[in-house]
């Protein structure tokens, strides 16, 4: 073989905000320029606490443990526990690079291949997907019935709170994706970087490793999260999965051999946000804030945001006078409902995410991120008076 063969394609698509391009030269031309709600960054600042852990751990020539410290693994622990979860120790967790890498490379870091099928929600992370290309397997989307899932399965997806909808799932329905991984043998992957951005005073999301859940064991399960959105350091890429002890250690073993670290003073940052958690609430207050106003101001506008949306950071919002195209077949980037939306926001310097980046089927969506500043929400919803 010629190293003229080189690169290869992975089969990968587009990177979805590519697409943006022309939709940002036109919010841009806007007077008062962009206000881009298509992505979601934080903004807000880091918690005074995990920048002083940060610098804390800034001494440090060694190179770190893949495993992470003891002090990360035990406020791990320590987290979970203050969310009913019990069925983890010091030996079922492991810090990872981010979320975004774990869920990437999860599919082959476990040993799933050609022949295998990965499950993911119809209107997801596109990530998940990404998973399942990378692994060299079947990507299937399903919906949240359950009985309709491919009962060959070797990794299925779940998101809860899910970006982009805000759909949040019921207790009831985690226990019937447990039971069912546990009947077929699947390994069930939960993502729960929103669990606490929820806005009804009804505290985080359930988590798939609640004892009132999966019981006493995480046998096949995963759990994946963040502390991205919920603490503001998206920029620290800090974040872990925790689960069944076999599949962790698996992942360790993996992750050892291919360098996956994440450094010493992010370490000792993580463990400081996971164990002082004020600045979460803080956080959340500010989110609904800016959720209220936004929401109020779409809906004056005549758009609609969806009855499921009901945590996240995002508003999942469509235009009820413009309904999905039926024929996919002819749909194409740039095509559509929600592209057609997207089009008429950015005519108003208004930059959002279409459903296509989340949905292989046609859609009337588009996603509407609540991290921007207050004041660039106030004339977001200026600019809405002026939508038609």
């Amino acid at each position: 073989m010629k190293n003229s063969d080189l690169p290869r394609s992975l089969n990968l698509p587009v990177f979805p905000w590519d697409l943006l391009t022309p939709y940002r030269g036109t919010a841009a031309a806007f007077p008062g320029g962009a206000i881009d709600l298509s992505i979601g960054t934080p903004i807000d600042d880091c918690p005074a606490s995990a920048k002083a852990a940060l610098q804390a751990g800034a001494d440090s020539p060694g190179y770190p443990a893949v495993a992470g410290s003891i002090q990360l693994r035990r406020a791990i622990v320590g987290w979970a526990r203050g969310r009913g979860i019990n069925c983890i120790n010091e030996d079922s967790c492991l810090p990872t690079v981010g979320s975004k890498e774990l869920i990437a490379s999860l599919g082959w870091q476990l040993g799933i291949g050609r022949g295998d099928k990965v499950l993911f929600p119809e209107i997801a992370y596109p990530t998940y997907d990404i998973c399942a290309r990378l692994a060299g397997a079947q990507g299937i989307a399903v919906s949240h019935d359950i009985s309709t899932w491919p009962r060959d399965a070797s990794l299925v997806w779940i998101n809860t709170p899910a970006n982009p909808t805000g759909w949040v799932a019921k207790k009831n329905w985690l226990r019937e994706v447990v039971s069912w991984a546990r009947e077929v043998d699947a390994v069930v992957a939960s993502d729960e970087c929103y669990s606490e951005l929820t806005y009804r005073g009804e505290g985080p999301a359930p988590s798939l490793l609640q004892e009132d859940i999966c019981g006493a064991s995480s046998e096949n399960l995963l759990l994946v999260y963040s502390v991205s959105k919920e603490s503001n350091l998206a920029g620290y890429r800090a974040a872990f999965v925790a689960g069944d002890r076999a599949l962790i250690s698996a992942l360790l073993a993996v992750r050892k051999h291919c360098g996956q670290i994440m450094p010493s003073p992010v370490q000792t940052a993580l463990t400081q946000v996971l164990s002082e958690r004020s600045h979460v609430k803080e956080q959340v207050e500010r989110y609904r804030r800016r959720r209220k106003v936004l929401a109020a101001a779409l809906e004056q506008a005549g758009l609609k945001v969806a009855e499921e949306c009901e945590a996240g950071l995002y508003l999942w919002v469509f235009d009820p006078a413009d309904k999905a195209d039926e024929n996919a077949e002819l749909r194409a980037p740039g095509s559509g409902a929600d592209w057609r939306l997207l089009d008429r926001m950015a005519h108003l310097g208004l930059i959002v995410a279409p459903e296509s980046f989340y949905n292989a089927r046609p859609g009337s969506h588009v996603r509407v991120a609540l991290c921007v500043s207050d004041n660039d929400i106030q004339e977001t919803a200026k600019r809405l008076v002026k939508f038609a």
